[in-house]
């Protein structure tokens, strides 16, 4: 009996085995639903909800990238739709009943014929199994492998970004709440596009993500996953230069000769052929065509398609007809898809960054599509901005002058993310001759004419002298022998036309050294253009009012509308504050006899600086008319405050003195930045006439420290002087920040304890000043040297940045 029980239980399992074994071979598949035959061929089994990949490239090396086809819209988390993941090299490896997608390390290599050499490099560095498939049938040449658990994986990272973010903790994809997302998967000749509807359940959402989610414990999201067939052998790399203002891609070459650089570097650029090489002017062989987002709204759309369709400029000057074209993705076309560069129209609860990213063949640096990520509430902020400094409405709400600065700029913006997916790097210091890069960060050029701002020409049109130089190294045709005569003669030619290029990592910091290279900054003398600014704030702010306001709006909306007025001095503070213990250099390489550039900002050049950026520390500067300032009332029912408010510590009453306090400290953040002080110790050192620490803390002393004022002035003058000494002792307690600049903030600090002393004991106690210096000389009684306190937290301008 018992016997008989045994033999029917493992009838009953061989059947179900073979039922199984059955219903996954291709061949019963096929049967039931048809097979998408492709790079790599895909069949859904519907019934069961499985994905299942016909393998037949194994060992083949092809290109795997993912993606977010939708975000959590939040810009604070920075998960948003379209957003490119990790592109990397990878193949399939058949391991007994597994098939494993192994990513091939690419930063390391051996370019070489001698298969030894290679294989040697191969073995030093390790690669990564991403994941391993259980082969479910095979056939020749072929093998069937089940995708299903890899398709739900969280492979864009999701619960990882949200824990780093503090959003969230322990999101984790629960299956019964994903599935295949049959719509956007499919297979080509050349790629094969996979996608997943994924459900991410977690604990402890933060802020951020409760503003966004629908549920912030439950998040669901698309997850793509492409295989790309590399490139064939038609394209050549191009060499990097760190003057050509491209991105770069680098590995480490072991097979290059011991006399030679390992690290080899090109640049990233889309490839680019003339039909009739030969030809001065010839169409290309394939355009570069760039697909806009059907989802965008007019007139930004057409605004849009104008701005990219400048860089056709760019490629007409160097020989090309209708190089580069712009059209409007097709309704069945899926924008994660490869074989489409483009332009997507992304919303996001809050106003963000737009930027452009690619993917590239890691091996050479040929870009095979292009994405650009365009934030919808930046037009917004334009718009904001021409509101706050022009103030148009009246009864016929005429706003046309603030729409047509909001669209220019967007044709600016267009084309500047697009230029990064073209493989371009950005360029701070264009601004300095001119406006001739779209690469920059261009803040509107607005005008004063009878005590009226106007913006009759807010951003350039059309690409620049930069713009041209940079697509000309990057993609101009040469003749096989010709082609490093050609680039160095490219390189040469912007050199003498003075077209500087210096890029983030010498300009993005407030302190970072280059005195020339800013963002959001205008004009060729930093200092010339503040004072211009502070006409046209001054302006502004004399005529702030009724006319900012759009009728039916409350008038408490005028909090928000005066910050982009009352902070339009900050960016150009930041350019001329450069100045301060700056520097003049550029990434030139060794040739010939000439010397690299690099020389110090002159120490007039300095002073000069420096006395104009301590104009925005003056009471006089910084507070409001007295019919302005009762205009800004509490917000409305039903309004709140927002982070483009200013933080106050009134209640629900708007804080004049917050609002000063913020602008004080953007200055004294940008004369007291550790770096830049550690480079005047070096500088004044070395040129008597540059300022020194004690002569800055001279000059902030005579012109804001001493001085005494009344009223509402004397209120934010108060505020001001407790911010320097805040930041000194910041300075002070910093483990950061230099010995150097340490000592010499110490000595000031020991200055200013018996000045204080001194003051107290000179004014009268009915003083509005006597608890000021009775409270500042407390603070500054006692000066470590050796114990680091805690720092003092300092207050922040709201985020405006003109985007």
């Amino acid at each position: 009996m018992n016997k008989m029980l045994i033999y029917l239980g493992c009838f009953i399992v061989a059947l179900i085995l073979s039922s199984e074994t059955n219903a996954k071979s291709l061949a019963a598949l096929e049967k039931l639903y048809s097979l998408d035959n492709g790079f790599v061929s895909v069949i859904h089994d519907k019934g069961e909800d499985k994905l299942y990949l016909k393998i037949e490239n194994i060992g083949e090396e092809f290109i795997y990238q993912t993606s977010l086809p939708n975000g959590l819209g939040s810009n604070d988390i920075g998960l948003d739709r379209g957003q490119l993941g990790d592109t990397r090299l990878v193949t399939f490896e058949r391991h007994g009943n597994k098939v494993f997608l192994k990513q091939i390390p690419t930063a390391f290599r051996a370019v070489t014929d001698n298969e030894q050499e290679a294989s040697a490099v191969e073995e030093a560095f390790a690669p990564a199994v991403l994941w391993g498939f259980k082969i479910v049938d095979t056939g020749k040449g072929w093998v069937l492998v089940d995708a299903s658990d890899f398709i739900l994986q969280d492979i864009h990272g999701v619960g990882r970004t949200l824990e780093r973010q503090q959003q969230g903790s322990g999101f984790r994809v629960d299956p019964s709440r994903s599935s295949v997302y049959m719509p956007r998967t499919t297979a080509f000749q050349d790629n094969t596009e996979l996608e997943a509807i994924i459900t991410l359940t977690g604990n402890k959402p933060g802020k951020y993500l409760a503003q966004v989610a629908a549920d912030p414990y439950a998040i669901t999201l698309k997850m793509h996953h492409s295989f790309i067939r590399l490139p064939d052998a038609g394209y050549k790399p191009r060499a990097y230069h760190p003057q050509s203002g491209y991105w770069s891609v680098q590995f480490m070459d072991y097979a290059q000769p011991i006399n030679s650089h390992i690290t080899q570097r090109f640049i990233a650029r889309h490839r680019l052929e003339k039909k009739n090489p030969t030809a001065k002017v010839s169409e290309p062989v394939n355009p570069i065509v760039y697909y806009l987002d059907p989802g965008v709204p007019e007139p930004v759309k057409s605004a849009l398609i104008d701005g990219a369709m400048w860089w056709n400029e760019a490629f007409t000057a160097i020989g090309y007809k209708n190089a580069f074209q712009v059209k409007m993705l097709p309704d069945n076309a899926d924008p994660m898809d490869v074989r489409y560069n483009v332009i997507q129209w992304v919303h996001r609860a809050t106003r963000g960054w737009s930027y452009g990213s690619s993917v590239v063949d890691p091996r050479t640096g040929e870009i095979i599509k292009g994405h650009v990520t365009l934030g919808s509430l930046r037009v917004r902020q334009d718009y904001l901005i021409a509101q706050a400094l022009m103030g148009p409405f009246t009864k016929d709400e005429e706003d046309k002058a603030l729409l047509d600065m909001a669209l220019a700029r967007i044709r600016q913006l267009s084309a500047h993310e697009v230029g990064h997916t073209l493989g371009i790097k950005h360029n701070f210091a264009a601004s300095n001759y001119g406006r001739e890069s779209v690469m920059d960060y261009p803040h509107p050029q607005f005008t004063v004419n009878a005590n009226k701002v106007g913006v009759p020409n807010a951003y350039a049109v059309g690409m620049g002298k930069w713009d041209k130089a940079v697509i000309a190294y990057g993609y101009q045709q040469f003749e096989a022998d010709k082609e490093q005569p050609g680039l160095d003669k490219i390189i040469a030619d912007s050199e003498k036309a003075g077209l500087l290029f210096i890029t983030d990592s010498d300009a993005r910091s407030p302190g970072s050294p280059h005195a020339y290279a800013s963002l959001w900054d205008n004009g060729n003398d930093a200092v010339v253009e503040l004072e211009n600014m502070y006409k046209v704030r001054e302006v502004a702010l004399n005529n702030f009012g009724a006319r900012n306001l759009k009728w039916g709006r409350p008038w408490s909306d005028l909090q928000e509308i005066l910050v982009p007025a009352y902070y339009f001095h900050r960016y150009q503070i930041t350019a001329a504050a450069k100045w301060l213990g700056g520097m003049n250099f550029d990434y030139s390489v060794k040739r010939g006899n000439r010397l690299p550039q690099s020389s110090m900002v002159t120490g007039e050049q300095q002073s000069k600086a420096l006395q104009s950026i301590l104009k925005s520390l003056q009471p006089e500067f910084l507070s409001l008319k007295p019919e302005l300032a009762n205009l800004l009332l509490p917000k409305a029912t039903g309004f709140q405050r927002t982070r483009e408010s200013v933080q106050g510590e009134t209640g629900t009453a708007f804080d004049q003195i917050s609002l000063a306090a913020a602008s004080a400290q953007h200055t004294l953040s940008l004369i007291l930045h550790p770096q830049r002080l550690a480079r005047i110790i070096e500088q004044s050192a070395v040129d008597a006439n540059i300022p020194s620490i004690e002569s800055i803390a001279t000059e902030l002393k005579q012109q804001v420290i001493e001085q005494n004022y009344d009223g509402i002035q004397s209120a934010i003058h108060q505020t001001v002087v407790d911010l320097i000494y805040s930041n000194y002792l910041n300075l002070l307690h910093d483990d950061r920040v230099s010995r150097q600049v340490r000592m010499q903030i110490f000595g000031v600090l020991l200055k200013e304890k018996d000045y204080l002393l001194r003051k107290l004991t000179a004014v009268r106690k009915t003083s509005s000043y006597y608890g000021f210096y009775a409270y500042q000389s407390k603070r500054l009684e006692e000066l470590s040297i050796d114990k680091q306190k805690d720092l003092i937290e300092l207050p922040k301008m709201p985020p405006g940045a003109p985007i």
